[in-house]
């Protein structure tokens, strides 16, 4: 294989990793599994979307790459241990979005993106053999990030009308669940307050979903602003050559109220 090219193909990316992964290719990737590379997974999605919400193209199409990589890896790790192969991974894929798409290969009909997801999920229940609602809840991956899982699991339920008539109905139970949280606290019983911490997150997310927002990146959003008021406070004690541990909270918090009116 050429060392330099100017443009590439799919192909050439599989020929890659059977050199790495060949007899006289690299030591390290020769040695990796399955378990021990699993994690940059997620890394490279993560990279991907970071590079996506900066709204930076070609960065966008570099950690697909990277995430392309990923599982073409796996795959020949796969071919390699007998196990399975790349043509498996792209059969999948391809009986899947076409099964699913029965309004397009198939008789349904679905007219509107709305219609689609329905169709989507009747379809995806129907491969997986589910015959019940419950079912299809205990089917959204458990590794996902809890907030994304939880807003899947009601969008669900919602579906068979389990859900508030309002947004009203949502922020009351969240209401609620604030007071027993408080309650919990108050009797400083660790294992409770972990119930309702539980039982108030869950309801933000039912508010979230309400308003079509997702709660995963609302909680991401108030991390940065957290971190940039954080950093301002940090910077304005050292134009005061103040160190951070020797401030007082009140010092600190009129800071933070600064920071927060700009």
């Amino acid at each position: 294989m050429e060392q330099e090219k100017k443009h590439y193909s799919f192909s050439d990316l599989v020929d890659i990793l059977r050199a790495l992964r060949g007899e006289n290719g690299c030591p390290w990737d020769k040695v990796q599994t399955h378990q021990s590379i699993k994690m940059n997974l997620i890394e490279e999605a993560y990279e991907a979307m970071e590079a996506l919400d900066h709204d930076t193209p070609d960065a966008f199409a570099d950690e697909l790459g990277d995430l392309l990589m990923q599982v073409v890896f796996h795959a020949q790790i796969g071919e390699d241990a007998g196990t399975f192969t790349l043509d498996d991974v792209l059969y999948h894929i391809c009986h899947k979005m076409i099964s699913r798409h029965s309004h397009i290969f198939g008789n349904d009909v679905a007219e509107t993106p709305e219609a689609v997801l329905d169709t989507w999920e009747k379809n995806k229940q129907k491969e997986r053999g589910q015959k019940s609602y419950t079912e299809s809840m205990e089917s959204v991956c458990s590794y996902l990030p809890a907030l994304i899982r939880a807003q899947k699991v009601q969008s669900k339920a919602a579906k068979v009308g389990f859900d508030w008539e309002s947004v009203d109905g949502a922020l009351q139970k969240l209401r609620e669940e604030v007071e027993e949280l408080a309650e919990a606290a108050g009797q400083q019983d660790k294992t409770h307050v972990s119930e309702e911490l539980g039982d108030v997150l869950f309801s933000a997310v039912n508010v979230a979903r309400f308003f079509k927002c997702s709660a995963e990146e609302s909680l991401g959003e108030t991390i940065r602003k957290f971190i940039n008021r954080f950093s301002f406070i940090e910077k304005e004690a050292q134009k005061a050559g103040k160190k951070l541990e020797e401030m007082t909270l009140d010092e600190m918090d009129a800071l933070w109220n600064a920071a927060k009116g700009r």
